[in-house]
């Protein structure tokens, strides 16, 4: 059985999540994507093209995922993957510093953003893969759980500097506490806001020291003439056999929908309330920090949840609060919360928008968590880094399901309201299909194992 790794490491690995999260926090959702939304003017305009654009990114990572896992395993190392995927996010979130108002080039401006989305996504397949060697089975849920706690929490401190010291309100020029920018930045060029993406770049290569000088790997063999093409053969065949395995079958089918959906919940927040409620940058950056609390409360609380009653409890009950908020964001407009009207200026909708966004953190830190320990549950410890591929696959796969579809309603109905509609059905899907889900490998008829 596998013994607990020294604290030193398991803190060091802690430290990817605390690196990596400001940018989903201020990139994804509660910063840029609001700033992109102030830039076109037109909240429908905007949710459509950040949704071309990202699901184009999802595109690419389903094609190179499941390949890049394979090859890991067959040669036995996952350290040097993560450094090149660490350079590819720091450069894709350094670059989005051009979005200057008024002389911003829209596709240059997403190509950085989707090649430092590429890797910090392709860097979260290599470092989950390492998440068995950490601890016992029995530990692996909280060892999980706390990962992401603690990564939320370092997007919360991110968010929240930023808010003070950096992005400025578009009409006073100043920060959340009265400052203008940090730095000597320039307001009126909207230098603050736009300092967001070196900001991450900078807190991520602070942050991921820990990592690099505390996580260690035994050294990988020598690989055979070879390896590569073994590796590409054996994906191949585990794509094929893997319908044999009905349990793992059935839960990255439901994983591909559900975390599309939640990843589209998190996605568009931000920018859907910039459209529908008028939120600035620092709104939303207010929204993000009390999301954020709550999914770091209740990230280290599914730790507790999945290591006593299972994965598959945690991740049920965090789909069905998902799919009730999916529906309750839709019912939130300025002149109505849900279904009943309110006075014009009225504060009620942000309210409702904050309690919802407070729900998506809880639903989403416990979903997060329990999802790559109940991988770890169904998969063969000797294949864990082609698991984590393949399960990089499904959540790529149709990861640009919600984004385009998303922007094709939106754009259809030129309705932002509409436009969130496909999340609710995603989540339905991901729902149903866990009822074919096993809580862990060997509660069933021996599946075949993945090929190495």
């Amino acid at each position: 059985m596998i013994q607990s790794s020294a604290p030193r490491r398991i803190w060091g690995w802690f430290f990817f999540d605390w690196a990596s999260q400001p940018y989903n926090t201020l990139l994804l959702t509660f910063i840029f994507g609001p700033y992109i939304n102030e830039l076109l003017g037109d909240g429908s305009r905007a949710q459509a093209t950040w949704g071309f654009g990202i699901g184009a990114a999802g595109l690419v990572m389903a094609l190179l995922a499941p390949v890049l896992g394979a090859i890991a395993d067959s040669t036995g190392t996952r350290m040097r993957w993560i450094w090149l995927f660490s350079v590819m996010y720091v450069i894709g979130a350094a670059g989005i510093w051009i979005a200057a108002p008024g002389d911003m080039n829209l596709l240059i401006v997403m190509v950085f953003f989707a090649i430092g989305l590429i890797g910090m996504e392709f860097a979260t397949i290599f470092t989950n893969a390492m998440l068995p060697d950490l601890g016992t089975p029995e530990q692996i849920g909280r060892l999980s759980g706390n990962g992401w706690a603690f990564g939320y929490v370092g997007g919360l401190f991110a968010l929240v500097i930023f808010l003070l010291f950096f992005a400025e309100n578009a009409e006073t020029g100043r920060t959340l506490i009265g400052l203008p920018p940090a730095f000597g930045l320039d307001p009126l060029a909207r230098e603050g806001t736009r300092f967001v993406g070196p900001y991450a770049a900078l807190w991520f290569i602070v942050f991921m020291i820990p990592f690099f000088l505390w996580v260690r790997e035994p050294r990988p063999q020598r690989s055979e003439p070879g390896a590569v093409r073994r590796a590409m053969v054996a994906l191949g065949r585990n794509l094929k056999t893997l319908p044999k395995d009905r349990s793992l079958f059935a839960y990255l089918l439901s994983s591909m929908f559900y975390r599309d959906a939640l990843n589209g919940m998190y996605v568009f927040g931000g920018i859907y309330a910039a459209g529908v409620l008028g939120w600035s940058a620092q709104d939303t950056g207010i929204f993000g920090i009390l999301a954020i609390i709550s999914g770091a409360v209740f990230a280290w609380l599914g730790g507790g949840w999945d290591q006593r009653l299972g994965s598959k409890p945690v991740i049920t009950g965090s789909i069905i609060l998902l799919m009730v908020v999916s529906v309750g964001i839709i019912f939130v407009t300025p002149t109505a919360v849900f279904g009943m009207p309110v006075a014009e200026g009225s504060a009620l909708p942000n309210i409702a928008f904050y309690v919802l966004g407070a729900a998506i953190g809880a639903g989403g830190g416990t979903l997060q968590a329990s999802s790559r320990t109940m991988l770890v549950r169904q998969v063969d410890p000797a294949q864990m880094t082609t698991g984590f591929g393949l399960y990089a696959l499904t959540g790529k796969a149709t990861s640009f399901i919600a984004p385009l579809s998303i922007g094709l309603v939106t754009s259809l109905t030129g309705s932002q309201q509409l436009g969130i509609t496909p999340l609710v059905v995603l989540f339905v899907i991901g729902f149903v299909l866990m009822f074919w889900v096993k809580p862990a490998r060997g509660t069933e008829d021996a599946p075949p194992a993945l090929s190495a």
